[in-house]
């Protein structure tokens, strides 16, 4: 055999190999494909299966009268199996519904068309029709349109559902409503009550489809979700806007680094304000951790302290407010350390009451100093019967710890700096919640955040008040305390915020900042007080941390936020003040009771009646009545106009609710007949969409 005849042999030999080879695997896909199609087929959709967690819908978080702090709103996924629907429903549909596809998430007609044609043919059952989510309402209408009106079952539309957390006010406490990621981390109310707000996750059977997805099976083997529980918080909307507005503009004009707001309900403890503002990276402020509470609030109190040293002193030692002490020129030597007080020169020999009043450290470190110093324990037993040296077990995770060293670690300075409020470290809530038991003449409650838990109107759990001590000190000593405290604000370092309308009680506290280990020219300051001082209603704190510029003290920071807060809370409150009465009524027997209300229908009224009636303006519309001689003069009555709250004192009750309503506000009246006698709101405030007017009428 020559060398041609041998290579053509092996050139056959091999494409007859390869014409074997091919027909085996032809043979092994026909085998595989129709002989054994439907075992295969099963198997691999027994590989694609798999039961998954279906969430449930997250519960919502409520303020003190109801209005939404959070909640979770549906969205959804639009997805279609194109095989569902009959021939010639799709035949004469698909066409309108690829058009209303194109109109609502912008590709063009033609693309829908073609990709759900190329679907039906294929004989796939579950495409994705966009990755953008729709709304609730958008879910409504899509459900009209051509072929998805027939339904999941006849039209093969399927609305996958996802929630979102919303907050209808936006970051109005945004850090005490907090959140939770994925990992089931988080902070404030959201991850705190995050048992009661999960509810129970469902299961369901779904399975993988090209890429990443995952479809329904719907086979009835699902477990459903049951959907969570709602919390409701002692938080009022309106003083809460109030309290982080007044924050918030105090910290911009001071430059500060970070401040926060506690206001308080002293009967009870339900905190009705909360805010911690921080200034970020972009110079703006932001809520990102709850100072007020947690563990990066803890701080030297200073002079706000020196309410606990006070307390302690005057359990101790049968003193009168009117004793004197020396405080010398204003430096006082302990040890190898030095104890200042603010005046140059000092303050000289002043009495108890001055000396608090005045803050003078070197006042209460003497005293602290001599009173306990050779039994230092029973300082610190006073601090605990007040209740500052133990978390208060407050309902939010993550409180601080108060932080007071054992006296094993005490050096001689530690008594006399602890007396007005340095070595020792206490968060802002703490501080209050002992201002507070004050207020409520000696009775220590715990802070309440949550009032109740919830499954629609239906109370599964609730937070009553908590007492954390009947008594913290005897009424002598509390009546004292009392008496000084009001002093501060009528004749001492906090008396730029008194006022003749109401009185606030309260103490100024300014602190050097410890920065690694050494006290720098960077300050805290505070202000803590309730008020009214004769029948307290409130408590509160207000913290700002090293503001910038000539005033760095707590009575120039911290006491105008507190009072700019309590002087609000004070108009918008009417039983903490007599009724403001109209300013001028018609005499009975010479008018009809006229008032207030629309003036074209006033002005038909006298006029019908021939009571002469006139107004600078014309096109009034809303107007107040005024005697002027023998007629009646028409006062415009606009603030609705303005975002403000209307006056609606002397209008009918129909007039006062079309005007309250319209300006976004809810109304709830008390009484039958008459005119508006009172109203909750004051006029002029700003008026806070959502909140709640009371109307009294008679």
């Amino acid at each position: 055999m020559n060398i041609k005849k041998s290579i053509l042999l092996r050139v056959r030999l091999a494409f007859l190999a390869i014409v074997i080879f091919a027909g085996a695997i032809m043979y092994q896909i026909f085998h595989i494909q129709w002989m054994e199609g439907d075992k295969w087929q099963k198997m691999a959709e027994e590989i694609n299966m798999s039961y998954q967690e279906v969430k449930a819908t997250r519960g919502n978080i409520y303020s003190d009268n109801g209005s939404l702090l959070a909640t979770s709103l549906p969205f959804y996924k639009v997805a279609f199996d194109p095989t569902i629907a009959d021939e010639q429903l799709f035949r004469e549909k698909i066409d309108s519904l690829s058009l209303m596809l194109s109109k609502s998430f912008g590709q063009t007609s033609t693309y829908y068309k073609q990709k759900i044609i190329t679907a039906r043919q294929k004989g796939r059952q579950y495409i994705f029709l966009s990755n953008e989510l729709i709304g609730y309402q958008k879910k409504k209408e899509m459900e009209t349109w051509p072929i998805f009106r027939e339904g999941r079952l006849a039209g093969g539309v399927i609305f996958t559902k996802t929630d979102k957390r919303f907050r209808p006010f936006s970051n109005l406490a945004f850090r005490t409503i907090g959140f939770l990621n994925e990992n089931d981390y988080g902070a404030g109310l959201e991850y705190s009550f995050n048992k009661y707000l999960a509810g129970t996750n469902g299961k369901a059977l779904f399975q993988k489809i090209s890429g990443s997805s995952w479809r329904p099976v719907n086979d009835g083997s699902e477990i459903r979700p049951k959907d969570g529980f709602d919390i409701q918080t002692t938080i009022d909307i309106n003083l809460q806007d109030v309290s982080e507005s007044a924050l918030l503009r105090h910290l911009i004009k001071h430059e500060a680094d970070m401040g926060c707001v506690v206001v308080m309900e002293v009967k009870t403890g339900e905190i009705k304000a909360i805010s911690n503002l921080k200034k970020l990276s972009n110079g703006k402020y932001g809520e990102v951790y709850n100072y007020a509470v947690g563990s990066h609030g803890l701080r030297e109190p200073g002079s706000t302290f020196k309410l606990a040293s006070y307390m302690a002193l005057l359990e101790e030692k049968n003193i009168q407010l009117t004793d004197s002490i020396d405080t010398g020129d204003g430096e006082y030597k302990f040890y190898k350390d030095k104890v200042r007080d603010h005046k140059p020169g000092g303050y000289g020999t002043i009495s108890i009451r001055d000396a608090f009043e005045k803050s003078s450290n070197i006042a209460i470190a003497k005293l602290i100093d001599e009173t306990f110093r050779e039994n230092p324990q029973r300082f610190l037993d006073y601090l605990k019967t007040m209740g500052v040296t133990q978390p208060l077990g407050f309902q939010m995770i993550g409180e601080g710890k108060p932080n007071i060293p054992p006296i094993k670690q005490w050096s001689g300075i530690t008594l006399p700096w602890m007396a007005y409020g340095y070595g020792l470290e206490l968060t802002p809530l703490h501080t209050l919640t002992l201002f507070n038991a004050v207020a409520n003449d000696g009775k220590m409650i715990r802070p309440l955040l949550v009032k109740s838990i919830k499954k629609t109107d239906k109370k599964i759990n609730t937070f009553k008040t908590n007492v954390i001590s009947d008594q913290i000190c005897s009424k002598e000593t509390l009546d004292k305390l009392k008496i000084m405290l009001e002093g501060v604000v009528q004749n001492g370092t906090a008396s730029n915020i008194s006022n003749a309308e109401y009185k606030i009680a309260g103490k100024t506290g300014t602190a050097q900042s410890l920065i690694d280990g050494k006290y720098v020219r960077q300050y805290y300051t505070s202000f803590a007080g309730y008020f009214p001082a004769d029948n307290p209603k409130y408590s509160a704190i207000v913290v700002m941390d090293n503001p910038k510029g000539y005033q760095q003290y707590g009575s120039d920071v911290a006491a105008p936020v507190f009072k700019e807060i309590a002087d609000k809370i004070f108009a918008l409150d009417l039983n903490m003040h007599e009724e403001y009465k109209l300013e001028e009524k018609p005499e009975k027997g010479i008018f009809p009771v006229v008032q207030a209300g629309n003036k074209n229908d006033l002005s038909s009224m006298l006029n019908y009646l021939g009571v002469s009636n006139h107004s600078d303006k014309q096109e009034l519309e809303w107007v107040r009545a005024s005697i002027h001689n023998n007629s009646i003069k028409w006062e415009p009555n606009n603030q609705h106009q303005q975002g403000l709250v209307p006056d609606v004192r002397g209008m009918t009750l129909r007039d006062a609710l079309y005007l309250l309503e319209n300006t976004g506000l809810n109304v709830v009246v008390k009484g039958e007949k008459g005119r508006v006698n009172s109203q909750s709101q004051f006029p002029g405030s700003r008026a806070l969409k959502g909140s709640t007017i009371k109307l009294e009428i008679g």
